[in-house]
């Protein structure tokens, strides 16, 4: 018994097609397979960029497992290959970053909450640690959040100096470092607590305070000020 040949998107329905939907409803009336499907643009003889798009979802568990998904992983998925892979890469890092985008005044830093509340969705689903820096001005508006270094799964390899470089290189009154951990857990280890408080040190005999150090995990953060470390 022949199977029969899925529809491609432009054989679907006019007002069933992304794009036109998209056009004609606005992009909040589309699932994120549809969104997805319009990246991915075009299918497979056996397979529509819609029906590739929902199996994507469905392997990474949502978009939120996209966000850690390497262009290189993305494009051996049948379907995709490596332009797709790079589009869609681009879309979500677009789409991480104007979520941590202020379009008025700086955001200002007034207790640990918003430090975690900033990196959060920038930092709860990479799968290395990354270490940032959070530069203040005098009255604690943010400055900058630049990566001050990129770690392994399980380990950010943070010196120093390149953290007070960033410091000194935007005129940084004060500075909240942070770093997430990619298990989720945002319990700190030995090495946090002995690499917060050299940070502090060093801060203090330059005059920069580090103020904390918050450790983002998934959904949740620890701030070393709040657990008295700092």
């Amino acid at each position: 018994m022949n199977q029969e040949k899925p529809l491609t998107i432009k054989e679907l329905p006019e007002e069933a097609r992304p794009r036109e939907r998209l056009l004609s409803f606005g992009p909040q009336s589309l699932s994120s397979a549809e969104l997805l499907a319009i990246l991915i643009r075009t299918g497979t003889p056996q397979e529509s960029a819609l029906r590739i798009a929902e199996k994507m979802l469905k392997q990474y568990d949502g978009v939120s497992g996209l966000s850690g998904v390497t262009p290189q992983e993305l494009s051996r998925m049948k379907g995709v290959g490596a332009a797709k892979a790079v589009s869609i890469i681009a879309a979500l890092e677009i789409g991480k970053r104007l979520s941590t985008a202020t379009p008025h005044d700086r955001p200002v830093i007034r207790h640990p909450g918003d430090a975690a509340d900033l990196l959060m969705p920038r930092l709860r689903y990479e799968t290395k640690e990354h270490f940032i820096a959070i530069l203040l001005s005098t009255k604690n508006h943010v400055l900058a959040t630049p990566t001050v270094s990129i770690g392994s799964l399980n380990a950010s390899v943070a010196h120093p100096r390149e953290l007070f470089r960033e410091v000194i290189n935007y005129a940084a009154a004060a500075v909240i470092v942070a770093h997430n951990h990619p298990s989720g857990d945002p319990s700190p280890s030995k090495e946090d607590i002995a690499l917060t408080r050299k940070l502090v040190e060093i801060g203090q005999l330059i005059e920069i305070p580090v103020l904390d150090h918050v450790i983002i995990g998934d959904g949740k953060y620890v701030s070393m000020k709040e657990k008295g470390i700092i």
